[in-house]
């Protein structure tokens, strides 16, 4: 398969590292090129401490400056604070509630390349629904969306589905679906139902 990517393919020594580590453990990285210098990376299932440690060695591996949004008073603890915005943390002032997805949309539209991974789920642990601002974000940026998967059955870093979003809620949760169906977590019984609290009804 021509998405597989292989230590061989990626020009950076330490790319090639990081990619033989998650071999090493009998993992595979498939990734497509993504659709533009913006958008969110939609990761799930997020059921493990684990999925981080497989993460980060896909990001290095990619070697693409991934960002991930926090609460910003995590970014004023001494040292963590530098070392998390290293790691790509993106302080996000979650106090001001109103207007948070519009400055966030302006962020991103504002950079020459901004792609932020986002967890809807909120928790490794199970709640019966997604977490909606990844979406609001998404629509309001006009940005499209990656869909991310850590497969353990199959031992699988997924970084190659896209989905453009339409605006109406039904049809765009059914291609997120389709895009994460069959794919789980460590935890399969900790995975939330996609589907949003706030869905409006027709």
């Amino acid at each position: 398969m021509q998405d597989v990517v292989k230590p061989a393919d990626l020009p950076g020594a330490g790319q090639r590292l990081a990619l033989r580590v998650l071999t090493l453990f009998g993992w595979r990285m498939l990734y497509r090129p993504l659709p533009g210098p913006r958008g969110i990376c939609v990761i799930y299932p997020h059921t493990s401490n684990w999925d981080f440690v497989i993460g980060i060695l896909g990001k290095w591996a990619l070697n693409l400056p991934f960002r991930w949004l926090a609460k910003d008073s995590l970014f004023k603890i001494p040292v963590l604070g530098r070392w998390f915005i290293a790691m790509g943390g993106d302080p996000v002032d979650r106090s001001a509630k109103t207007g948070m997805i519009q400055r966030q949309a302006a962020r991103m539209n504002a950079a020459d390349w901004y792609w932020v991974g986002i967890t809807p789920e909120g928790t490794r642990g199970y709640r019966p629904h997604w977490k909606s601002g990844f979406y609001h974000l998404a629509l309001e940026a006009k940005v499209p969306l990656c869909l991310v998967y850590i497969d353990y059955p199959n031992k699988t870093l997924g970084v190659r589905d896209h989905v453009f979003l339409t605006g109406d809620q039904e049809t765009d949760l059914a291609a997120i679906r389709a895009g994460f169906h069959g794919h789980q977590g460590l935890h399969p019984e900790d995975a939330a139902p996609i589907v949003f609290a706030d869905k409006k009804p027709h």
